[in-house]
């Protein structure tokens, strides 16, 4: 299969699990009336962006009620469901635990095929603008994703993850064609930057493209820039949201993957003997 139909689900989050998770399962089964083959959620998709909410929202992965219940859905409406990311809770060696901002991957059975822990943590400070810190309660992912579907390698990262681009290379040369990254700009990152990271990591890659964030929340304390999009292998963007909860339906074509690497051989013509970006 080289066209697949795909569903961003930019949905409001607000400070309540129960009406979150119902959400979710409301777009996902809008997704699949539109015949989607996936549907992705956004970044901390059960869940206010704040780093007090990430400690009372995290859920174990094997006990998760969000996960449990967005199997259920994907295996009840025969469709691949990457859950844009939810605060992991873990017991580490000595009984201490740690937090990780988790994306996992459900295919048509309701089955786990795959998982990311965001790598980079999102902590930063523009000054006058807006200062956040992950590392006050998550902790940092190890590693680099890629999972390998019937109708497409799906290279995931989450959000911030997009900003390293040494990831989405690694995730390309391991055979990634798409790659998604569930993410929640603001409005000081988000005009200055997410179009344009999208659009470079396609370009650099020769890949897909995919970014679905939470619809803007003017209520919440950490406001979403929203702005889901998919672009492609040339740099161009397909579809863009505004700030406003959407279901966003789109086909892509991975045929296009080719084409562009043909007509512009980037990946071929690596000096490789000069650099390379190993995966350690």
């Amino acid at each position: 299969m080289t066209e697949i139909k795909v569903a961003l689900c930019q949905m409001e989050v607000i400070d309540d699990k129960k009406t979150n998770i119902e959400k979710a399962i409301k777009m996902i089964k809008d997704a699949k009336l539109e015949n989607a083959n996936i549907a992705i959620l956004p970044e901390m998709f059960n869940c206010p962006y704040e780093n007090e909410k990430f400690i009372e929202y995290s859920e174990i992965l094997s006990e998760s009620e969000t996960l449990n219940k967005i199997s259920q859905v994907a295996k009840e409406e025969n469709i691949y469901v990457l859950a844009g990311s939810i605060p992991e809770k873990v017991t580490e060696e000595k009984g201490l635990t740690s937090i990780y901002n988790t994306s996992c991957l459900f295919d048509n059975k309701g089955t786990l095929i795959g998982s990311h822990r965001k790598v980079h943590l999102f902590d930063i400070d523009v000054v006058g603008k807006i200062s956040f810190k992950e590392s006050d309660t998550l902790n940092a992912g190890k590693d680099i994703d890629v999972i390998y579907t019937d109708f497409g390698n799906m290279g995931i990262g989450i959000c911030y993850d997009i900003r390293f681009i040494e990831l989405s290379r690694i995730m390309a040369l391991e055979g990634a064609n798409i790659l998604i990254f569930p993410g929640a700009f603001n409005l000081t990152t988000g005009p200055a930057h997410w179009e344009l990271l999208f659009r470079s990591r396609a370009l650099d890659n020769q890949v897909f493209t995919i970014g679905v964030a939470p619809a803007l929340n003017k209520n919440s304390s950490y406001n979403s820039y929203g702005h889901s999009i998919i672009v492609n292998p040339w740099g161009e963007i397909v579809v863009q949201a505004d700030y406003d909860e959407t279901l966003i339906i789109q086909d892509i074509d991975l045929d296009e993957i080719n084409k562009v690497r043909e007509e512009i051989p980037v990946l071929k013509n690596r000096r490789t003997d000069l650099y390379e970006i190993k995966k350690l």
